[in-house]
Parts: structure tokens; sequence; C-alpha cells
């Protein structure tokens, strides 16, 4: 028994020491980050080249198809995975306004996508929404023509222009026409939306808070054609203009509003995909280690941090593996680049629900979708603790300032969510997939505020950190191959209670 004991146990530890990531891939990868490191390259491509990419647009047309060329390039096996289809599509081109007053000024807004354009430069007088029955048939020969500053203020979604919205405001607009006391009226924004569009107004204004945010209906989207689209512009103006021109046009002075905006429509069904790359394991091919990020984005910027961020350092994490003499981890390693995450969580959702027979092994999923802060760390269950810490020293002093840290994980045990969550391991987590993140932090103190560039005009190139940007490729290759390279997969019950 005893012998039997000592030999077990030297046959444990051997494993244990044959499982651990090649040290020269880590250092090669290391010394890559340093030298040739082109995160930012893949970042500037997006985002400047390709542009803000909505599913549906050219824009994620061509990002799906620039990615799978890329890793092709580099040596992965590579699939495009359809989805979906949506019925319609829709490519955001240029947008321009101006106020004439007693001073010009150019207006500050955006629209929300999949909501019309302007037919050329249109100007105009502008008007206050009517409210009630009487204020409509009042003022409705002078809509024709004019801009309408509708109530409300914007929360980046369109205005309801379907036949469920009109519902709405039908409903708001009978309790307002048989209440006396205005203060107790709705205030469901243009209440006249329909018959205002019908008696020819050029399109509506609603306060917008700075920054500017702009997303898209999806249920209004799935119910559209290519011959019942939205028929005029919704405007989301700087709260701040918006106020002088209201101001202006209770007083009743002199205000014209002109408007440029060229947003298209093409006929569908447009289909849209998940690229995902595959560096297939030597030792265990059908186990697996994930890394997704979402490649599409709204379009009122270019989508360089929200997910601009996960996808360019995805890709520099595969370019580097397989530059670096990574290409036969042990275990498979995908890099999953998502379709319609801010639609849905649509592609993580599909391949989820397509690929049951892989997720009792899939040792990790790991999920990048939080802006261009560093991932310095990782807080592992206790059972692997010292193989994650001992396979990432050399992680520890790579950057003089960002220290990597593992630590154990406190928590208890909890069963697996039963509605999804805010992003693309929301599937993984729901099935009982291991989900660990890596842990994003701000050691060298920009001051990156997430919440003001999230789904706002402000989400562009310029507002990533390169130097965040590039530890994290390096790092996440580094932890990534560790982890395909253990002796075993994630230990599941220290995260999850069994159902």
């Amino acid at each position: 028994m005893r012998i039997s004991a000592v030999i077990g146990t030297l046959l444990m530890v051997t494993s244990v020491v044959a499982s651990l990531p090649n040290e020269d891939v880590s250092r090669a990868v290391m010394e890559m980050g340093r030298t040739d490191n082109r995160t930012m390259q893949h970042l500037d491509v997006l985002v400047n080249r390709i542009g803000g990419r909505p599913i549906g647009s050219d824009a994620y047309e061509n990002a799906s198809y620039w990615v799978a060329d890329q890793l092709k390039k580099w040596g992965l096996e590579v699939e495009i995975q359809e989805v979906g289809k949506l019925p319609v599509g829709f490519n955001r081109g240029p947008w321009f306004g101006r106020m004439y007053a007693d001073t010009s000024d150019a207006l500050d807004f955006v629209t929300p996508s999949y909501t019309s354009g302007t037919k050329g430069l249109q100007r105009g007088p502008v008007l206050i929404e009517p409210r009630t029955t009487q204020e409509f048939e009042r003022m409705k020969g002078k809509l024709k023509g004019s801009w309408v500053l509708i109530n409300g203020v914007n929360t980046g979604f369109p205005i309801d222009w379907s036949e469920r919205g009109d519902s709405i405001r039908q409903i708001a607009k009978h309790y307002n026409d048989t209440v006396k006391d205005v203060s107790k009226r709705k205030s469901e924004p243009a209440l006249f939306y329909r018959e205002m569009a019908e008696a020819g107004i050029l399109g509506i204004i609603q306060s917008a808070p700075v920054p500017l945010v702009a997303t898209y209906d999806r249920a209004n989207i799935m119910k559209m054609s290519f011959d019942n689209l939205p028929s005029i512009p919704d405007i989301k103006l700087n709260d701040q203009q918006y106020k002088l021109i209201r101001e202006k046009a209770e007083r009743r002075e002199y205000v014209v509003l002109e408007f440029d905006i060229r947003n298209h429509f093409k006929p569908g069904p447009v289909a849209y995909h998940n690229v995902i790359g595959t560096i297939r394991g030597v030792k265990y091919p059908d186990e697996y280690v994930m890394s997704g990020c979402h490649l599409d984005s709204y379009d009122a910027a270019t989508g360089g941090v929200d997910c601009g961020t996960g996808v360019a350092p995805n890709l520099e994490m595969a370019r580097m593996l397989m530059a670096s003499g990574g290409s036969k981890p042990d275990r498979t390693i995908m890099f999953c680049f998502w379709a319609g995450e801010e639609f849905g969580l649509l592609g993580s959702k599909f391949w989820v629900e397509n690929n049951k027979d892989k997720l009792p092994r899939i040792s990790n999923y790991f999920n990048r979708d939080g802006g261009p802060t560093a991932a310095s760390g990782l807080v592992v269950p206790a059972s692997i603790y010292d193989d994650v810490r001992k396979s990432t020293e050399l992680l520890v002093n790579y950057h003089p300032e960002i220290k990597f840290t593992v630590e154990r994980s406190t928590t208890q045990p909890q069963l697996p969510p039963t509605k999804p969550g805010s992003s693309d391991h929301a599937y993984f987590q729901m099935n009982g997939v291991p989900v660990i993140a890596f842990r994003t932090t701000d050691p060298l103190g920009y001051n990156f505020n997430y919440r003001e560039i999230w789904h706002t005009n402000r989400d562009r190139y310029d507002m990533s950190i390169a130097e965040y940007m590039e530890y994290t490729s390096v790092v996440q290759a580094v932890t990534i191959y560790t982890i395909a390279s253990l002796n075993k997969l994630l230990p599941r019950e220290e995260l999850y209670l069994k159902k």
C-alpha cells in the first residue's frame, strides 16, 4: 500500500510538472509584447477604417471578414458561422446640422441606428409639439416643412414609430384630452407622431444629455421591411442647444434649423456571423479554453471602446501565440468574436445552444467587454491556485508599474444563474461553464470613466489606453496558454452548486 501510494504521488507530481505551460512560449510572447505589439494597429483598422458596426451594416460584415482573414493569415483554423438574419440592413453616413437665429451655430446631435435620414439638406422653422387634439388641429396647417421639438429626454432609443407605439400614444392622447388639470396629463413624447408625419413635418427633435447616447429599438427592427421603414429623422440634440432653441420658439423669435443626415437602409434579409479562430490542442483536442469579445458595436461613434478594446487584444493574443511557438497547446484554444451582443447576446447564445456537447469540456470562458483598463490579475479556485500562480510567475514583473496578481477565491459556490446577464459570458455561465474573468484596474491613474463613453458619440479610438491594451494582450495570452496547459480542467464544484 505504501509503495503504491508513493508511486501514485510521483505520478501526480510528474503529471503536474509536465502539464505546466512551456516557459519558452511565455517568454517569447512577453518579448513580442515589448518589441512588436500590434494591439493598437488592430484597433486602428477596426474602428478608423471599418467604423461603427451594428449587425446588419456593411461595416459589421467588413469587420467579420477582416478578422477572419487575419486569423487565417496567422495560421488558425477559422469558422465564419451564420447566426441569424435581419429583415433590413442599415448604414450610417455623415450628419450635419445648423441653427440660424440672431446668431448661427453648428448643432451637436445624434440619431439612433435604424432611423431615417433627411432628404438631402433640409431647412425649416421650429415648432413645439402639440399635446392635445385641440392644439394639433390649431397648428396642423403650420406643420408641413417644420422641425418639431418633442417632450421627454433621450435615453438612446428612437421614438417608437410602429403600431405598438401608435397605440400607446393614442391611449395617452385620449387620457390627456379628458383631463382638465394640465399638471396631471401624461408626458409621453410625440403623442401625435403619426399625424405630424402625415402632415409633412421634416423631423422630430428631443433633448439629449451630454454625452449623447444613441442605440436602436430591437423589436421594431425585427418588424421592419424595406417597404415599411421610419420616414422622418429622430434627432437627439445636445440639451443646452435644445433648451436655447425651445426658449426662442416659445418667445416666437426667428429660428431656423437645417440638417443633412445620411442614414441609409438596404433590402434584406441581411445575415450576420460569428467569427471563431481555433488553435487545436495536441493532448486534449476535445477540451477547450475560450477567449471572447463582441465584434458588433453601436455606430454614433466607431466602437473603439465597446468593444474594440475586446476585439483588438483578442486578435493580438492569437497572433502572438502563433508567432511565439504557442501553436500546439495541450488543450484547444478558441478566440471568439461574437455577433449581436448589443442586440441581445445573439452570437454567444447561438454558439452555446448549438454546442451543448462541448460545454462540459470547457475549462474556462474568458470574456472582455469593459473598457481599455489593464487585465492585471485573476481570482481562481483554491484547488488550482498554486498551479496558476506558478505558471504566471513571469508576469509578476512584466510591467514595472502594473503588477499581475493571482488570488484565491473566497466566494462560496452558487447555483448558475437562470437569466442572462449583461455580456457574452452569460449563456456560458447559465450552463455551468466557468467564466472566471480577469480583474481590470487603472494602476497608472488614467481615471478612465467607462460610463462617459458607453454607447455614446465618444466611443472612439482616442478614448482607448494604449499601455493598458498592449499589456492586456500579453498577460491574457500567457494566462490562457497556461490554463490550456494545466493537467486538469478548472474544477466547477468550487464555482457552482449542482442544480
